[in-house]
This record gives structure tokens, C-alpha cells and sequence, in this order.
């Protein structure tokens, strides 16, 4: 059993808090993702539970175990750092096997896990290099084979893709998402990127300032967002929110258009979001927003269009394909309210 419970956890630095009271449950076996804004506490928290930052108050148990006090190499994780570190002297075999060496373990046990490692992460044919002749991907998944060997009952990673290029990112992604699926391990992830987030986690923990803002799956999160910080952080393209008034028969869009909604809330609608490929292309009797085209982003199978409103608000479009679009040209957009999210005042969503 390798679950992974949070109870009340806190974290403060002198007079100064950084994690406010965290209450988590990671069940075995479930790859969970932390994300959220640089200093949001996503790696402090991943520090804590691996047993390398002392935590302030709370309690934290894995696999039913309470190890506050319990130093960080018994408590059965395997933690893999957004640097490699390996050591440049040793092969990779050596690197592997370092931590079960030190630990004792008998000759052929060693070299057993790290070639099922190696197999499993498909580097056996670089045992005998050293890690100056690895790409930084092939580094990566040296670190990430040293952790596989210890056998933990929870990986721990704390931005290991960071360091990488674009392409090798996204190959890295898709062999962290078969390891998990081969070993059935408990793994809880620490990233700023929401791509990485989506795609991995089985839940995604949304961190902001010290605290959860949302527990939930990739698509729960993305459909359902409990106010604006989530809306507008989860996803590849950020959410558009556009400021609004509540009327009887809907809401007040800039450029005095009306958007015809009946809501039990609605008077209490202060911001409207919805996605960027949410929104299409109208002509100008339909259209609900109309702005001028200020930056269109071609990327061959879509295109990011930026568009100014009358009101200064500044919203953006996703279409399909490569739209021949102009800059500066008028452009004209249909909002449909069956993909729009309501937030109230204090940016709270309402159902």
C-alpha cells in the first residue's frame, strides 16, 4: 500500500507562512500532478513529503504511516530533481547502481534491477556510458532508472522535464505516462506546465499562494473550474474573461450587444469566460463581440487570433487551419452560451 495522506499541513519560514493547512488524499497507485505559478509552494510541498524540508504543523503518512519524524531515506520514496545529477565519473550503471550499493544489497540483486530498469526505460545499450556522452533526455532517464531500482513506494518528481527542449519534452511525457502505466506506482509530479499536467495526471492538484484552489481530473478541472485562478490557468490557452452586467433577460457585453441568458445567478454575474476555442467567427448581424485584430499566431493546423474590444479588453480566438486574416481587420465573434462560465464578484464560479 502506497497512499500518501495530508493532513493539515503548514509551512513557515519565521514569521512568514508559506503553506496554509493543506488537507490531501493521494490514493496508491494514482499519478497525481501539482501545478500551479512560480512560489505557489508546489515543490515545498513535494520537499516535505519526500523528508527534505521539515514541515511547521500537520501530519503526513504514507502507506498508512505517520513519518514526520522519520528521516527521508526509510520512508520509501524515490525522488527524481529537475537536475540530473548524476555523477560524471561513474557509467551509467554505476549511477544506477550507487544508492542499492551503498545500501548493501547483494551483488546480483543490484544487477538485476538495474538492467530491468534499463530495459524498462530502454537504455541498456548505454550501461557502459558515461552520462558527458547521454543526450539530456537519455540523462533524465538515468535519473529517473536510478529512482525505479530503490523500488520505492512513491516517485517524487519535482519539474524533471524543465531542461529540456520542446521535442525532447513531449517523448520524455509519453515514456513517464508508460512507466507509470508499467510499474502501477504511486507518483506524484511537480510542474508549471499545464500541458505536462494535463496530459500525465490522473488528478491535478491546483496550488496558489500556499493553498489548494481545486482537486480534481484533467477534464473535471477544464469543464468545471471552480473560479477564475483555475479557469484561467488550466489549459494550453488561457480563458477569456470579459466584464459584464446582468440585465432581466441576460448579460451586457461591451460594445452595448446583448447576450441572451437565463441563470438562477444571474445577477450576480460580475465576469463571463469562455475558451478560446469556444468563440467562432460571426459576420456582423450575428456576432455578439467585435474587435479589431491586433496579432494572429500561425501555427499550419490552427491559429491563434488576439483581438482588442471596444472596452480595451484584450480576448483571444482559436481557429482551425490558417484563416486568411489581416491585422487591424474588424473582427466579428460569436459567443455560445452553452460553453460560457459564470463568476461572480469575487471570481467565484456559479453553477
Amino acid at each position: 500500500m502506497s497512499d500518501v495522506t495530508l493532513r493539515g499541513i503548514r509551512k513557515s519560514y519565521g514569521a512568514l507562512e508559506v503553506v496554509h493547512g493543506v488537507d490531501l488524499d493521494i490514493k496508491s497507485g494514482e499519478f497525481v500532478v501539482f501545478v500551479g505559478p512560480s512560489g505557489c509552494g508546489k515543490s515545498t510541498l513535494l520537499r516535505m513529503i519526500a523528508g527534505l524540508e521539515p514541515i511547521t504543523g500537520g501530519e503526513i503518512s504514507i502507506g498508512g504511516r505517520v513519518v514526520n519524524d522519520v528521516p527521508s531515506p526509510q520512508r520509501g520514496i524515490a525522488m527524481v530533481f529537475q537536475s540530473y545529477a548524476l555523477y560524471p565519473h561513474m557509467s551509467v550503471y554505476e549511477n544506477m547502481a550507487f544508492g542499492l550499493k551503498l545500501a548493501k544489497t547483494p551483488k546480483a540483486e543490484v544487477d538485476q534491477r538495474v538492467r530491468e530498469a534499463a530495459r524498462i526505460l530502454q537504455i541498456e545499450a548505454y550501461l557502459d556510458r558515461m552520462p558527458k556522452a547521454l543526450s539530456g533526455g537519455q540523462r533524465q532517464r538515468v535519473a529517473i532508472g536510478r529512482a525505479i531500482v530503490r523500488d520505492p513506494k512513491v516517485f517524487l518528481f519535482d519539474e524533471p522535464l524543465s531542461n529540456l527542449d520542446a521535442s525532447l519534452r513531449a517523448q520524455t511525457r509519453v515514456e513517464i505516462a508508460k512507466l507509470h502505466d508499467t510499474l502501477d506506482a504511486t507518483m506524484i509530479y511537480v510542474t508549471h506546465d499545464q500541458v505536462e499536467a494535463m496530459t500525465l495526471a490522473d488528478r491535478i492538484v491546483v496550488l496558489n499562494s500556499g493553498r489548494i484552489e481545486q482537486v480534481g481530473t484533467p477534464l473535471e478541472l477544464y469543464r468545471e473550474p471552480v473560479n477564475t485562478f483555475v479557469a484561467g490557468f488550466i489549459a494550453s490557452q488561457r480563458m477569456n474573461f470579459i466584464d459584464v452586467s446582468a440585465t432581466g433577460s441576460g448579460l451586457q457585453l461591451p460594445g452595448k450587444k446583448m447576450l441572451a441568458l437565463s441563470h438562477p445567478q444571474l445577477s450576480q454575474v460580475r465576469t463571463l469566460g469562455v475558451r478560446p476555442e469556444h468563440l467562432e467567427l460571426a459576420d456582423a448581424t450575428t456576432a455578439d463581440l467585435s474587435g479589431k485584430l491586433a496579432v494572429i499566431e500561425q501555427f499550419g493546423e490552427y491559429a491563434l487570433a488576439y483581438v482588442e474590444l471596444p472596452s480595451g479588453e484584450a480576448i483571444t480566438i482559436k481557429l482551425e487551419g490558417a484563416p486568411d486574416l489581416q491585422l487591424h481587420d474588424t473582427i466579428h465573434i460569436k459567443v455560445p452560451v452553452g460553453v460560457i462560465h459564470l463568476f461572480d464578484e469575487a471570481g467565484r464560479a456559479l453553477r
